[in-house]
This record gives structure tokens, C-alpha cells and sequence, in this order.
């Protein structure tokens, strides 16, 4: 479980205050609001990438552990963007892989690759340079490539905003389904309330504070 606890963070002014929640195993849980109003620092916050000028405080765990207090690399926390951010120098099949603990070599490391192109409905697409996919193909790359690494928690930033309708409901279904799955917590923040569709619990608004 993800949780958050009396959380505070802003620049020269704090911009959320008082915040606190929780995601459990296998849920996603949507905060809304507008641009600007904290949503990506806040997973900045919780994956422990650095924001130039951020003071903060709170209580930020996973599964019981103060993550808050660690190194990135040590949190075990995935994040999604809304691009798909593959790398273009390399292969479907090796942006999969570079998931993929340096422990897993040799033909268990092709195995999974070729296991996470079945799941995402892209068998024989290992050889594919990433700018011959379409959005939604992209989209799904970068979330198998997120879950090869094996996260404890998934954090998604207006991960579906780029896609139109269709796609959109798609990739939804099939992000809801590996979360599930998988039983991790993933916080998913959106300007779009529509968003709301791949839910479950009460939706969290922003600002706050």
C-alpha cells in the first residue's frame, strides 16, 4: 500500500498542505486538478526525483516503509509519463529490456521481453524501431517497461492524455488490468476529470491546502 501522511510542499510558499492518503494493493487512485496546481511535483515527491527550490515534509511509505527518507534508486516506485518516452537508439525489444534487473541475463532476459511484448498484445514487434509505433503501441511499451523492473508502486502522470478517445479507453482498461494483476498501488494524477473511469475510490482534488 501506498500512503501519504500530512504532507506539505511548495516553493517560497507552501502550495499543498494537509495532505494524506492512501492506494491499495491493486487500486488506482486519481487525483485532479488543473495545471500548476502540484500534481507532478507531488510524484516527483513520492519517486524521489529531484525539484530545484521544493521544501516539503510528511510521511511518504510504501508497504510500511518511510520511503521518503531514500534514494530514488531504492524506492522501487515506477512512473509513466503522457509521451512514452522510449528511447530511439534502441529496439522494442531492447527498451524492454533495459527494465529488467542487470541480474537477468542471457535467454531468461530474452524470455521476458518476449513475455511482456505477449501481454501487451505486440508479439514479434521485438525488432521494431519504437518510431514505427503507433501512440497507443508506444504507450503500452512504456508501461511494460515500467513493470519489468518489477515496482512496488506505479506512478502515472496524465499518462493518458496524449491518446485520443479510443485509445485512450484502451490503454486504460489494459493499465487498470496489469495493476490488478501485478497488486501494486498506482496513483494516476489528471487534469481530465474523464480520468475518473479508471478509478477506484473517492478521487482526491487539487489544490489543497
Amino acid at each position: 500500500m501506498l500512503e501519504v501522511n500530512a504532507l506539505e510542499f511548495g516553493f517560497e510558499q507552501p502550495l499543498v498542505t494537509g495532505l494524506s492518503f492512501t492506494v491499495p494493493k491493486g487500486q488506482i487512485r486519481l487525483l485532479h486538478g488543473p495545471s500548476g496546481c502540484g500534481k507532478s511535483t507531488l510524484l516527483a515527491l513520492i519517486s524521489g526525483t529531484p525539484v530545484a527550490g521544493v521544501m516539503w515534509s510528511g510521511d511518504i511509505r510504501l508497504d510500511g516503509v518511510d520511503i521518503g527518507v531514500l534514494a530514488a534508486h531504492r524506492r522501487s516506485v515506477g512512473i509513466i509519463f503522457q509521451d512514452a518516452l522510449l528511447f530511439p537508439h534502441l529496439s522494442v525489444g531492447d527498451n524492454l529490456a533495459f527494465g529488467l534487473a542487470a541480474s537477468i541475463k542471457g535467454a531468461a532476459r530474452e524470455a521476458a521481453v518476449h513475455a511482456a511484448l505477449a501481454a501487451a498484445g505486440l508479439d514479434g514487434f521485438a525488432a521494431r524501431d519504437p518510431a514505427s509505433l503507433s501512440g497507443g503501441q508506444a504507450a503500452r511499451v512504456a508501461l511494460m517497461r515500467a513493470l519489468l523492473a518489477e515496482p512496488k508502486a506505479l506512478l502515472l502522470d496524465e499518462a493518458f492524455s496524449s491518446l485520443d478517445p479510443d485509445l485512450r479507453q484502451q490503454f486504460g482498461q489494459f493499465v487498470a488490468a496489469q495493476i490488478k494483476l501485478r497488486q501494486i498501488p498506482a496513483l494516476l494524477v489528471s487534469h481530465d476529470a474523464a480520468d475518473e473511469e479508471f478509478a477506484i475510490g473517492p478521487v482526491l482534488q487539487f489544490p489543497i491546502g
